[in-house]
């Protein structure tokens, strides 16, 4: 049985709907969440749903019963990761797990970025589990922007501290379907895939995209990152995560999310998608 954590998430459901779709039964795969009455359309399907709360590691070694391998999406709560992901690794030893996909960062060990420090911990943590792992490391998402399309087309611009940088993203759908194929195929334990988009953009490039596509103008507006945060504040973020982002940008203006690898064309056998599709798709 394969095991999908945080699968009522964006992306854990998605993997999912990869794993079906590219053959796996419904009914080996177990839906690890936090909330199982969240989950009702994942059981109607014929997934098997398991609480599995990466804070409760009795919930996780009950989740883990009769599992061979583990897709660990990584947490969303930005500084409880690497605890809440050793939880999971210490639980998938005791279950005598096969494999774990670890859905990491981009450029994790050389990345400036705040945001990889608990992942670097996680792929730490994982060699030193001794059990078999295959590292995802993700790039950005096409939807980190497109999800705030109506925003940026409101005020007529997109606002970021990234200078010329080059995002190098894809869709949460791209990366889903790595992780499917990295738990359901052989040949991945032991492998570190750089999974960027099969094309980059710049910020300035990307509102030159929505302008084009939107028939409005939108122009990209840089910020020093204390600004950025501020900006970030004053639309509902917490503080700690709107400088994570802030600060996340300033890693791309050095080239933290960018990546000529084709790592994840080669796993899902595709390019992966455009920003302009994700952009066309969202107006």
């Amino acid at each position: 049985m394969i095991l999908v954590t945080g699968a009522t998430g964006k992306l854990g459901k998605l993997v999912i709907e990869s794993l079906v779709a590219r053959g796996t039964p419904a009914s080996d795969i177990v839906a690890g969440v936090r909330s199982p009455e969240k989950a009702a359309d994942l059981a109607d399907q014929g997934v098997v749903v398991r609480k599995a709360d990466y804070s409760d590691p009795a919930t996780l070694t009950t989740a883990l019963e009769g599992v061979k391998r583990v897709v660990l999406v990584s947490s969303s709560e930005v500084g409880q990761r690497l605890p809440q992901h050793q939880n999971v690794i210490n639980a998938a030893k005791e279950a005598g797990v096969e494999l774990i996909a670890y859905t990491s960062l981009l450029n994790a060990t050389e990345s400036p970025m705040i945001l990889a420090q608990e992942h670097v911990g996680t792929e730490k943590a994982l060699t030193e589990s001794g059990i078999p792992h295959v590292l995802l490391r993700n790039s950005w998402y096409n939807e980190n922007y497109t999800e705030n399309l109506s925003l940026a087309l409101e005020h007529g611009a997109v606002l970021g501290s990234a200078k010329d940088g080059k995002f190098a993203s894809a869709t949460r759908a791209d990366y889903a379907e790595a992780a499917a194929v990295a738990v359901s195929t052989e040949g991945h334990a032991g492998k570190t895939y750089e999974l960027a988009g099969s094309t980059a953009y710049t910020l300035t490039e990307y509102a030159q995209y929505v302008s084009e596509l939107s028939g409005k103008a939108v122009i990209y507006q840089d910020l020093p990152a204390e600004e950025y945060t501020k900006v970030l504040v004053g639309v509902g973020l917490p503080e700690g995560f709107a400088a994570v982002l802030a600060d996340s940008d300033v890693g791309t203006s050095n080239g933290a999310l960018y990546s000529d690898s084709k790592d994840l064309e080669t796993l899902i056998g595709r390019p992966s998608t455009p920003i302009q599709d994700s952009i066309k798709a969202a107006l």
